[in-house]
């Protein structure tokens, strides 16, 4: 059995350390989960049915839940690190902002962070990330998003950041991951992209 506790992570954090684990038995195994919410618990059931594995729920008090999560003889097999998938299909994430959707900015900017967290553990990666506008500041110093776009780019993902929007925002020496760019290359990128993402 792989315990995990999930106590406190926010969404997807404690899916991703559950799929981790699950795909580490390689075979026949159970993955128990602790977790604080409900949401998580619900997240969690799914994520066990598109693995083909059973699933359990326990209520053990307040903000305290227990998952099980139990693979067959054929339901997991050892993951292998995601990795972008050049000329395969050419996909494009656009961010044009710090924030995710519209509403209560703290939100928002959680929720970027956990886009950020879940673009990186796909199981086929983007071929470039273009950050503009707002967007520059998630590619430069005390970026809660930092590591998980170093770890983007180590595995071949191309990150891009509008270099006028780095001098607006007077960033330009604060840039950590990727390459500085421009609109035509931005635009270039986004002309020839076979599919785009926008959060």
């Amino acid at each position: 059995m792989i315990q995990i506790d999930a106590l406190g992570d926010v969404c997807p954090i404690p899916v991703v350390k559950a799929k981790k684990a699950v795909q580490k038995l390689n075979g026949p195994g159970t993955v128990e989960i602790l977790v604080d919410n409900e949401i998580a618990v619900q997240n969690l059931h799914k994520m066990a049915d598109q693995m083909g594995c059973a699933f359990q729920s326990e209520t053990m008090g307040p903000d305290r839940f227990r998952v099980t999560v139990t693979a067959g003889e054929n339901d997991a097999v050892e993951g292998e690190l995601p990795q972008a998938t050049p000329g395969l299909q050419n996909t494009v994430v656009l961010i044009s902002s710090a924030r995710m959707g519209e509403g209560d900015d703290d939100l928002g900017k959680v929720l970027m962070k956990g886009f950020l967290y879940a673009l990186g553990q796909q199981d086929k990666l983007p071929q470039s990330i273009l950050f503009y506008n707002g967007g520059a500041a998630l590619t430069c110093e005390e970026s809660p998003a930092l590591e998980d776009l170093q770890s983007m780019e180590a595995r071949g993902v191309e990150i891009l950041t509008c270099g006028t929007c780095l001098n607006h925002y007077g960033l330009s020496d604060r840039l950590k991951v990727g390459a500085v760019s421009n609109m035509y290359v931005i635009v270039e990128k986004m002309t020839q992209a076979g599919l785009i993402v926008k959060p």
